[in-house]
């Protein structure tokens, strides 16, 4: 094959070469490894932040909500009924979604 190259050498050059190729793989398996987690983290952060901002659009209504409700005792006490049902909801999540130290 290569005229004037001993076989050991040949030999050698292969043994590096088949090495490197592994290395390779290696790498390209915890590339995708990698690739997997951060898509998971990234899946994770929408859905918190998804959360996040249902709950900064609740907190921000409600001063409106209690304005418009005015005195109307029916309507107050529709309001607190329903506050109270989203903050166990919210509760709910936050602890599901909170690792135990």
């Amino acid at each position: 094959m290569f005229k004037g190259i001993d076989h050991k050498l040949l030999e050698l050059i292969s043994q590096v070469g088949n090495n490197y190729e592994h290395k390779l793989d290696l790498i390209l398996k915890e590339i995708k490894r990698m690739s997997i987690e951060m898509d998971a983290l990234t899946a994770q952060v929408k859905a918190n932040s998804d959360a996040v901002d249902s709950a900064v659009t609740l907190i921000n209504g409600i001063a409106d909500r209690i304005t418009a409700a005015g005195v109307d005792p029916v309507a107050l006490s529709a309001l607190t009924t329903e506050l109270k049902a989203k903050d166990e909801a919210l509760s709910t999540a936050v602890v599901a979604n909170t690792p135990v130290a």
